[in-house]
């Protein structure tokens, strides 16, 4: 075990190839809007059909924030999604230990599966409001600073604007 090689890219998780897409979800596991909504639906039915069967199973009240499951991928070209939730940004609250959370629980479940590759997005960057540069710096660090097996963290990041706060995380993480 070390800890990942971290690889940063600009496009579309959904056709990351890769053992295991992090899916940015939300608590009820059915699918949403941004990268959710995207891997459901190039995933395919089979990953909703596997989130209701976790939903029925073990999470009846959904998946905690700061927590990940995977799941088949459907018709990804990898072969798990690892959902986890990530917090809503509160300016009235540190919440900041939940985003490395959702971090870290991602590359213990990888970790579970066998996965060596894994693509991450920017989770809580989107409709969930965390600050662009302040979620790109706990990202990096808190993927930097985990004992894995994962060889490669490789962050898939669908906006030049997100990528380029990646780029600056990366550079002041050493």
């Amino acid at each position: 075990m070390g800890t990942p090689e971290i690889t940063l890219h600009r496009g579309d998780i959904t056709t990351a190839e890769v053992d295991a897409v992090v899916n940015a979800a939300n608590s009820g596991l059915l699918g949403g809007g941004g990268v959710d909504g995207a891997i459901h639906r190039r995933g395919g039915p089979a990953i909703l059909e596997a989130c209701r069967e976790l939903r029925r199973a073990t999470l009846p009240d959904g998946l905690p924030t700061g927590q990940a499951v995977a799941t088949t991928a459907g018709d990804l070209p990898a072969r798990w999604v690892i959902h986890t939730v990530g917090p809503v940004y509160a300016k009235s609250e540190d919440r900041s230990h939940l985003l490395a959370s959702a971090y870290r629980e991602s590359l213990r479940v990888a970790d579970e599966l066998g996965a060596r590759t894994v693509a991450f997005p920017a989770v809580s960057a989107g409709v969930y409001g965390w600050p662009l540069d302040d979620a790109a710096r706990i990202a990096v660090t808190t993927v930097k600073e985990t004992e894995s097996a994962v060889r490669e963290a490789r962050f898939i990041l669908f906006s030049d604007q997100v990528y380029e706060a990646f780029v600056r995380a990366d550079a002041s993480s050493g």
